[in-house]
Order: structure tokens, then C-alpha cells, then sequence
């Protein structure tokens, strides 16, 4: 399946409601009106793109229908433009150290998918010529080590753990010191899950970066939340929390597919600018795929 085809299944059911929507007001309304106005903006924050987009694909859609008329207005192409266009100014790609071992830490709160997102990455890096490796750092699920040994076993990427109940940073402090060793490219670093609201855990999770870039100055070189877009727009109060404490610089959106909600991919870019550097869109390895703000939007916003 090509990339394209995968962000166009894994964003089936928002493009599904929302064009569905879209067509209905249009076909509906022969001119713009306050109503048809009202029901487009109630659509669009409906599939959770936020005040701020969404006036801005009206104001946009309010100037063409005034200028051109509805025969010449199409509101799924005016859509696709403004979110391929906002998505593309806060878009970047993953980080890479040259000549070096690239840490990422993943975090986030529990349920997100963060174990299984750090092994896919580890898979999407390995699928690029690099050499991965994982550090098992969330040593307070109980299942959680033995689920990112699985993982290493079926993608045959390395994984340094440690023992069920080990001091996290202990365990960080050896991948890093293994990883060099080893000159590997990338150091995914899986986090145990923790509320946001927990101050005690997300000082647990400054002090395991304080120790990764003890041993390696500059690291972690990305610091990733990983955000269920099943959530929509509640997803952002966790990435604003996480984002204070362990200072974010991009987010992966997982359950992609199973959601009408796609939008809050936008509305949480663009509220915290943030990039989104991967999507997850199913449950096989190849399915976390690195953000394409074009394809993005027209898997949403299909040409008519």
C-alpha cells in the first residue's frame, strides 16, 4: 500500500463524516447564508479542528464565494489548501544527529500507545538504513518490559531493560552508555505512562533526561508525546502539562484510524506549535507513518 493510501484509509471516518457534511450544506444551500455558515463551522469543529482553523477555512471560503459566487467555490479544495498550508509551516522532520546516537524520549500518558509507538519508530528508522535500539524505561507496568522485549524479538531491534520496579534513569543511564558503544543512529527511549497532573511523576521524568544527557550532552535530542486522537480536543491539556515540564518538541498522533476526530491533529499544532512528526494509522509496524502535511490533508479534504 502506498503512503498516500495508507493516510487515506487511516483518516477514512473523518473524511467520511466531514465530506459527507460539507456536501450536504453545500447542496443544500444555494448561497452562502448565516445557516450554512453555522452548520460548516459546526462541522468542522465537530471533526475537532479548533476555533482558529476553522475561521480561518470560512474567512477564506466567505472571500471566494463573494468574489467568484458558489459556481466557482469549492470548499473542500479552499479546506485542503488552508490546512495542507498551516500544517506545512510548523512541519519537521526528525531529528539527526550526524555521525551519531539521536535519543528520543517518548512520553505521555498511559493508554496512548506509547510502547508500541516507540517500537514502530524503532521500525520506521530501521526501514531507513539506521540502526535502532530501545531502552525499556517504563519499568512500572508491569507487562511493559516484557511487551518492548517482544517487540525487539519480532522487529529484531536491540532493547536494554532493566528489572520490573528499577529506578528508570538507571536503566535510560545504561541504554545511552550502550547505545554509544555500539555506535547506533537512534536511542528510542520508551517512558512509563504518567498522568499529567502527577508532579511527582513528571519529576521523575525530568530527572531520567537530566541522566540522558549527562552521558550524552545535548540529549534527549527529541522529546515526543504521544497523544490517542481517540481523545480529540482533550488530548491538548495534556500536551500544554507535558510541554511545561519536559519542554516538547513534536507529537505523535496514534489511533488515527479509529476516530471522526482527525482534525485535532490541526488544532493541536497549531495551538502549541508543535510539529506532528508521525501518525499512527493501524495496528502493524508499517502503519506509524512520518507526518506529510499534503497528503494529510487530502486524505481529509478529497478532490472532488
Amino acid at each position: 500500500m502506498g503512503l498516500f493510501q495508507k493516510f487515506k484509509e487511516g483518516l477514512k471516518k473523518t473524511q467520511a463524516k466531514l465530506v459527507h457534511e460539507i456536501k450536504r450544506i453545500v447542496s443544500g444551500s444555494p448561497k452562502l447564508t448565516a445557516t450554512s455558515m453555522e452548520e460548516l463551522e459546526a462541522a468542522l469543529l465537530g471533526a475537532d479542528f479548533g476555533m482558529k482553523m476553522t475561521l480561518q477555512i470560512l474567512g477564506v471560503v466567505k472571500g471566494a464565494y463573494e468574489i467568484q459566487g458558489r459556481a466557482g467555490v469549492d470548499i473542500l479544495e479552499v479546506a485542503r489548501r488552508e490546512v495542507e498550508l498551516a500544517m506545512a509551516a510548523g512541519s519537521s522532520p526528525l531529528t539527526k544527529i550526524e555521525g551519531g546516537v539521536t535519543v528520543v524520549s517518548i512520553v505521555g500518558v498511559n493508554g496512548t500507545g506509547k510502547t508500541t509507538t516507540c517500537a514502530k519508530m524503532a521500525h520506521f528508522s530501521k526501514g531507513n538504513g539506521q540502526i535502532p535500539m530501545i531502552a525499556a524505561c517504563d519499568t512500572f507496568r508491569a507487562a511493559a518490559v516484557e511487551q518492548i522485549n517482544l517487540w525487539g524479538q519480532r522487529l529484531q531491534v536491540p532493547v536494554i531493560s532493566g528489572a520490573y520496579g528499577a529506578d528508570p534513569a538507571s536503566v535510560a543511564h545504561d541504554a545511552v552508555s550502550a547505545a554509544l558503544a555500539r555506535k547506533v543512529d537512534y536511542l528510542f527511549v520508551d517512558t512509563a505512562g504518567r498522568l499529567h497532573t502527577k508532579s511527582n511523576l513528571m519529576k521523575e521524568l525530568q530527572k531520567v533526561h537530566r541522566v540522558i544527557n549527562k552521558v550524552l550532552p545535548g540529549a534527549p535530542h527529541e522529546v515526543l508525546l504521544v497523544l490517542d486522537a481517540s481523545t480529540g480536543m482533550n488530548a491538548l491539556n495534556q500536551a500544554r502539562e507535558f510541554h511545561k515540564a519536559v519542554q516538547l518538541t513534536g507529537l505523535v498522533i496514534t489511533k488515527l484510524d479509529g476516530t471522526s476526530k482527525g482534525g485535532m491533529v490541526v488544532a493541536i499544532q497549531n495551538e502549541l506549535g508543535l510539529p506532528v512528526k508521525f501518525l499512527g494509522l493501524g495496528e502493524q509496524p508499517d502503519d506509524l507513518q512520518a507526518f506529510d502535511p499534503k497528503q494529510f490533508a487530502a486524505a481529509i479534504f478529497p478532490e472532488s
